[in-house]
């Protein structure tokens, strides 16, 4: 009798998984990288590593509908004449005009005006939807200058000088010709229809001593009235907020991988930087070294997601943090209402990325007309309030829980970690145990 080998099951590699082949094959068949928005999207070590400890009888909690719980936060306390008040330590990050329409921006101004905090303008300048709506806005002032002038320095609250974005720390934006309308050339003075590529520095300075004569500048146009802010990709986060404090900077933003971008390349935003979590203490650390920690708040953006992302973020030192993609989502982008437009452009709702394309089904990336009416800015502004506020009241009921009457009172104590990686980027300890991993030489 002739027996058969059973046989082996197919198994494919984790190396060599189906996104990897496809991009293989899409590189052999086209000779180009791949062009994509978004942040990273590899998982990293997150917020969601680490649990708070609540209150028990080594603790005592405070009472969720009685006792109070301060939100609010002071930005740029450190030399400006008219330093930012808010009511909630969530602000909304930097998202240029020209990679997001007109009623998107306003929807922005709105919604972070309804829940008391600011918002901020991105690359290409200020426009009168967002500045007519935004009680407190952040001005962005790149290298590539689009847009720039002293009248609208002057109109904003806060200006943030943009050294890096968490997606592409030492790299430029852009911005293709499809998105390119009589609008955004006219403000950026560019022609219509060509693709831009920002500069990945700033032309008239090339380290921290010039940052501090271009601060000096900013603060001298607008009479010394307005924080300003140094925004970093999350690289080298010690020493570039070490630099930043050096320079003169009232307020440091900290922007780690898992923050999103226009676009850029995909190699660039899964293969540079470092996870927002492994960026927070080194930045903190270095406040700390200074003796500036309070004194120059830190700001951290790059994957937060809900009301406990916040609180983690504030114990481990943070004074604010700032949100992009979920500001998006709370808008309508990627809505599933549109799910047959996105398989219609090869794709599916929450993996739409290709922003840069100018065809978002749901108005908010693109500058089409017909596509830019299915954004109500009134109605998506009220959706940023609400989400502004669950994210709020989601913080809260954390630090009460661990006895705090304020959010900023949340500290590393508080936390622990669930895995090796997350209590070594964190500097808590390990669930369980007293050990930090790599505190003491261990």
């Amino acid at each position: 009798m002739t027996y058969k080998n059973p046989p082996t099951t197919p198994r494919k590699s984790a190396t060599f998984d189906d996104y990897t082949l496809s991009e293989i094959r899409r590189a052999a068949a086209t000779g180009i990288y791949d062009i994509r928005g978004a942040g990273a999207k590899r998982k990293l070590p997150h917020f969601d590593d680490l649990l708070f400890l609540g209150a028990s009888i080594s603790r005592y909690p405070l009472e969720g509908y009685r006792e109070r719980c301060d939100t609010s936060v002071v930005l740029g306390s450190r030399h400006a004449k008219k330093p930012i008040e808010l009511k909630i330590p969530i602000t909304v990050a930097g998202m240029s005009f020209g990679s997001l329409s007109g009623p998107a921006k306003e929807a922005l101004g709105r919604g972070a005006t309804l829940s008391g905090t600011s918002t901020t303008t991105g690359d290409g300048g200020m426009t009168e939807e967002e500045r007519g709506h935004s009680k407190t806005l952040v001005y962005q002032y790149l290298p590539s200058r689009y847009g720039m002038n002293p009248r609208d320095l002057r109109r904003a609250d806060a200006i943030e000088v943009v050294v890096g974005q968490g997606a592409k720390p030492g790299g430029g934006g852009m911005l293709l010709g499809q998105k390119i309308s009589d609008r955004v050339a006219e403000m950026r003075t560019l022609p219509k229809g060509i693709d831009q590529r920002s500069a990945s520095r700033h032309p008239d300075w090339t380290g921290p001593d010039d940052l501090e004569i271009k601060i000096l500048e900013l603060r001298e146009i607008t009479d010394w009235e307005k924080p300003i802010y140094v925004k970093v990709g999350g690289a080298r986060p010690y020493y570039d907020t070490a630099l930043a404090v050096k320079a003169g900077a009232d307020v440091v933003v900290v922007d780690g991988m898992q923050g999103g971008t226009a676009a850029t390349q995909e190699v660039f935003i899964e293969n540079v930087g470092q996870p927002t979590l492994a960026c927070i203490r080194p930045a903190v650390q270095a406040l700390q070294d200074l003796g500036m920690h309070r004194k120059v708040q830190l700001i951290v953006s790059g994957g937060i997601r809900n009301g406990a992302d916040v609180a983690k973020a504030l114990a481990l030192g943070v004074d604010a943090v700032s949100i992009g993609t979920a500001a998006l989502v709370a808008l309508g982008d990627n809505d599933p209402r549109w799910e047959a437009e996105y398989n219609a452009l090869g794709t599916t709702a929450g993996a739409y990325d290709d922003w840069h394309e100018g065809r978002d089904p749901a108005g908010i990336t693109t500058q089409d007309p017909e596509l830019m009416k299915r954004v109500d800015p009134i109605a998506a502004g009220r959706r940023l309030a609400n989400y502004l506020k669950v994210m709020t009241l989601e913080a809260q009921t954390i630090a009460r829980a661990c006895g705090k009457n304020s959010l900023h009172n949340l500290e590393p104590e508080d936390l622990v970690a669930l895995t090796i990686e997350a209590a070594a980027m964190a500097g808590v300890p390990l669930a369980g145990t007293n050990w930090i991993p790599g505190k003491n030489g261990f």
